[in-house]
């Protein structure tokens, strides 16, 4: 067993952390308060080939598989969350749909401007009721003048409304079955087409940089073209990619806990009471021990989903234990962090602040941790059966 990084997997990563240090660490509290989507560094991240890092090299992507990418995370996440969580969702979920199920002209036309850095991705499947129940979905779309008509709104939306946003890949509801279950198709809405409204950036506890929006889609008609992959199999397409998705949160979380680890070791040999370092008193000691213990376990298991999917090799149950893990380490870590940083880590000009308002999110987001917990159940129950 050989648990190194490849040697281009770690220039990558030295790659991130240098830019990361440069244009994205001294500007992350500044963005955060401003709630700015700094359009910038997105650009600059197409041009170091890193927008399109799941995206095959013919559609202008690096292809560089879910370690990498995993490592890449790593850096970008620990300098800001903000940043990396929209590199998040446009990496993956507002990616890989059409880069596994779109037509040739599809991923000339849409992916491709994504994976250079051109443009920024979202992907529309929350509603306002419907989150963790994605089959419940109300979002339609029918058949109309050769074409579809779609109408519904989506919610906690990221990256559809920026000054690089290239559109949406949305989830619908195309009909029924004999059965009367449901049919469901993914179809992707360019900015600008007719019905497709916004609303207003919304407010949210962290991530103030990422933009996050409801959508609303009103009569919005779209040729057929516009549908990416088969209809009556939008659901499962989703499903099929919502994988990587859990990598890529997982490897989020990891970059969470990790700088708050740092944040906590350096605040501790700095910090005097009664005399001495904090981090020289027993209570703060163990609590920089659990967290670096948990550390180290979220990462081999984010890792070792991340090397399941390089090797075509089944890693559902591994990304959902991986993303349930790493999200609830973050959260205890962030939360630690900031009981050692005292009364400083309350003020929200510290660092460990931000990282701990952006926390939460990540038991939340791509499945919650009660979501990832079914997932591994069932899994288990099958293994059983």
């Amino acid at each position: 067993m050989d648990f190194d990084l490849p040697e281009e997997t770690l220039a990558l990563k030295q790659l991130c952390r240098d830019f990361a240090a440069k244009e994205i660490a001294p500007y992350a509290a500044e963005w955060s308060e401003r709630c700015h989507f700094p359009a910038d560094v997105f650009r600059h991240l197409g041009k170091l080939g890193l927008m399109g890092m799941l995206v095959p090299e013919d559609y202008g992507g690096a292809d560089a598989g879910f370690v990498s990418y995993v490592a890449a995370m790593e850096e970008l996440g620990a300098a800001d969350q903000s940043v990396a969580s929209a590199w998040n969702a446009h990496s993956t979920i507002a990616t890989l749909p059409l880069a596994t199920f779109g037509t040739h002209e599809q991923k000339d036309r849409w992916l491709r401007p994504l994976a250079t850095g051109e443009a920024i991705g979202a992907f529309g499947l929350t509603e306002p009721t419907a989150g963790s129940d994605a089959a419940g979905i109300r979002t339609r779309a029918r058949r109309a003048d050769g074409g579809w008509l779609l109408d519904g709104t989506k919610m906690f939306i990221s990256n559809a409304g920026t000054e690089m946003s290239l559109g949406v890949t949305v989830l619908a509801v195309t009909g029924e079955n004999s059965g009367g279950s449901k049919r469901f198709g993914t179809f992707f809405v360019p900015e600008g087409t007719p019905g497709y409204a916004k609303g207003q950036p919304l407010r949210k506890l962290g991530w103030h940089s990422l933009d996050t929006r409801e959508l609303v889609f009103t009569g919005c008609w779209l040729s057929d073209d516009h549908l990416i992959g088969e209809e009556g199999n939008g659901l499962r397409q989703f499903l099929e990619v919502l994988d990587g998705g859990r990598i890529s949160v997982a490897a989020l979380s990891l970059s969470l806990a990790q700088k708050a680890l740092d944040l906590a070791v350096q605040h501790s040999g700095e910090r005097e009471q009664f005399g001495r370092p904090l981090h020289r008193f027993q209570a703060v000691g163990h609590k920089l021990a659990d967290m670096a213990t948990e550390i180290a376990a979220a990462r081999w298991l984010v890792y070792h989903a991340a090397w399941l999917g390089d090797q075509g090799r089944p890693f559902s149950t591994a990304a959902a234990m991986a993303k349930l893990y790493a999200s609830e380490v973050a959260n205890r870590a962030a939360s630690e962090s900031l009981q050692i940083h005292g009364g400083y880590g309350f003020v929200r000009e510290s660092t460990i602040s931000r990282f701990y308002a952006d926390a939460k999110i990540l038991e939340i987001g791509e499945g919650t941790s009660e979501v990832q917990r079914n997932v591994i159940a069932r899994a288990l129950s099958r293994g059983a059966g």
